[in-house]
């Protein structure tokens, strides 16, 4: 049972440093198969944690009503809709049969939200009979808030609204489908295109990157230019072309960087696109492995969908009070407490899903780059994923743990804001977006060696402090690599995602504008996108957590290998990346073998 906090054996692999001969008697064959269970502690909290929930939760329901959110109260505490059961006998004007009046009316509020604590409350039967008054879901709000809803939403009125939605996804329903369709068979298309010309992708998103730096900068030095020789009678016309020069400078500066980066980083680009390459070959080996999101989806849906109805139980729970003639409901210091608890049960959860995701994947993906023969490999993800259940759920539960306690004291900061906002002066807000900027950085990064540390457990079965130590070794011993792939390799993979988007929308404007009936083409086109995305994105995270999987187990590879006496797993692709490459290919190729040297990888 290995942890940080407990002394566990690390399986270490047979390293070139270690061999004092030509050949070494041993051969690392990929994953270890014998492992053991590791950060059990972890595991053991979060069970510990998820019982504390439900019991917090459980409270909370003891005195809660979830009416109370629904239908919503009076002022006497009687739920709209529902008869009411007496909390205390001095109240008498509670417990009353409201079930003919369902809707709750808020006097003096534009707005369904309100304290119930300062505003009177009343349940009725119908909101048109108060004058000023429309139904929005049940409650009343005055017609006033309507009028901007309605300018936004519909033309015909916020009354109209939702009964014209539900006609145009009954119009278009079969239009939706066909746009998710299209949606899948793009993002297969994509998945087709990183496999086989990843090369032509990554360097014609890198052009179209350069080609549009230098368009843009010379437009904007060419408005400066018109704008600074022409007339300038007023103020306002010389800032407007300082403006621009301004702009000229900034972009000149972006250009040049973008031209050295990409100078500087030609040879390691060629490293992207093999690893594009790899990758699309690790897929189509285990073609099931793009399903595995489906999976994780699923996971995250049950998380939301708990988190949301306890959400709603906590906020419907509370003791009754009076405050100068009103009942109402107060949380005690539990509630209150429940709140958060329920919030960074959220924030684990979801990382948790999300991290047994990229194990899954890892584990699959190094079983296929460290056999020899990429044809006979047997299970890949069933093996991957029984190692997950069997020994590292605690590891996952670790790293969960550690990027969702970022999250929580962000969360803290931006509910302190929202209290002290009126209060706050220009000092306090600076020091709140330096501290939001730090911590945000703060766990992209925690997030990413977080990942990466998962694909060294799937290697080796460590715990997560000895894996996170092993992918943070090899991430500086090769950064000018890591941000070429992070840059480039993710960049590609975003316009991939935009590019699904964008051709799905499209090709639904012109499906739907000529349709007849439909008055808000904005919204089967806003659900055929958001579904575009969603599928575009389960595809695009197996090919990024593939690509930098393979890349881990190229530096593994590296480390633990020197292509002559212990042949590379490596493709002969990625063995042009590495030093006195052309020794090693040049073995292959049938010349006699020189003596061997421990492999030198210093990252260049």
């Amino acid at each position: 049972m290995g942890g940080c906090f407990s002394s566990d054996e690390r399986v270490e692999p047979f390293r070139n440093s270690d061999v004092d001969g030509v050949s070494g008697s041993k051969e690392f064959k990929g994953p270890v198969k014998t492992r053991s269970c590791t950060d059990v502690f972890f595991l053991i909290l979060m069970g510990l944690f998820t019982i504390g929930l439900l019991g917090l939760v459980l409270y909370c329901v003891k005195y809660g009503n979830i009416y109370r959110i629904v239908n919503g109260f009076d002022s006497c505490g009687n739920i709209c809709g529902r008869v009411t059961e007496r909390e205390n006998p001095k109240y008498e004007c509670q417990g009353k049969d409201m079930t003919d009046k369902k809707f709750l009316l808020i006097k003096g509020a534009g707005r369904p939200v309100v304290n119930p604590k300062y505003v009177k409350r009343e349940c009725v039967s119908d909101c048109s009979a108060e004058p000023g008054y429309v139904q929005f879901l049940n409650r009343c709000i005055q017609n006033t808030s309507g009028e901007v809803v309605n300018k936004f939403f519909s033309k015909t009125g916020l009354n109209n609204f939702f009964q014209e939605v539900s006609e145009d996804l009954h119009h278009t329903w079969p239009e939706i489908l066909y746009l998710c369709l299209i949606a899948f068979a793009l993002s297969v298309v994509m998945l087709f295109l990183f496999r086989f010309v990843a090369g032509f992708m990554v360097w014609f998103v890198l052009i179209a990157a350069v080609f549009t730096s230098v368009v843009g900068t010379i437009y904007l030095w060419v408005v400066y230019h018109d704008r600074s020789s022409g007339p300038n009678e007023s103020d306002i016309q010389k800032r407007v072309a300082e403006s621009y020069k301004y702009y000229a400078i900034f972009a000149t500066i972006a250009t040049v960087i973008i031209l050295l980066i990409i100078l500087v980083m030609r040879k390691r680009i060629q490293l992207v696109v093999q690893l594009f390459h790899e990758a699309g070959k690790a897929v189509n080996s285990m073609p099931i492995i793009l399903f595995e999101p489906l999976v994780t989806f699923c996971a995250l849906a049950v998380v939301a969908s708990l988190w949301l109805y306890f959400s709603i139980w906590i906020e419907s729970s509370g003791r009754i009070n009076e405050y100068e003639g009103n009942l109402y409901y107060s949380k005690d210091t539990i509630m209150k407490v429940t709140r958060w608890y329920n919030l960074f049960a959220l924030f684990w959860f979801t990382q948790f899903c999300i991290g047994c995701q990229h194990m899954v994947i890892a584990g699959a993906v190094a079983t296929w780059f460290f056999t020899r023969n990429k044809n006979t490999v047997d299970s890949p993800i069933l093996t991957s994923f029984s190692n997950l259940i069997r020994y590292h759920l605690g590891s996952v539960a670790f790293g969960s743990f550690l990027i969702a306690v970022i999250q929580l004291i962000r969360a803290i900061l931006k509910f302190i804001k929202k209290q002290v906002q009126s209060q706050s002066n220009e000092v306090a807000r600076c020091v709140y977006k330096a501290c939001q900027c730090c911590l945000y950085c703060f766990e992209k990064c925690l997030a990413y060696l977080t990942r990466n540390a998962y694909i060294e457990i799937a290697i080796y079965g460590v715990n997560f402090c000895t894996g996170g130590q092993q992918a943070f070794k090899m991430l500086v011993t090769n950064v000018l690599r890591v941000s070429a792939i992070n840059s480039v390799g993710d960049f590609v993979l975003f316009l991939g995602k935009v590019f699904v988007v964008a051709v799905t929308v499209l090709i639904g404007t012109k499906m739907i504008e000529s349709k007849e009936g439909v008055q808000h083409l904005w919204l089967p086109l806003t659900l055929a996108g958001i579904f575009a995305f969603l599928v575009s994105h389960c595809f695009m995270t197996v090919y990024e957590m593939a690509i930098d999987t393979i890349f881990l187990c190229f530096c593994e590879d590296c480390e633990i290998n020197d292509g002559i006496s212990r042949p590379y797993f490596m493709s002969k692709g990625l063995m042009e990346f590495v030093e006195n490459s052309q020794k090693v290919l040049s073995v292959g190729d049938g010349e006699p073998p020189p003596r061997r040297q421990p492999a030198a990888w210093n990252g260049q």
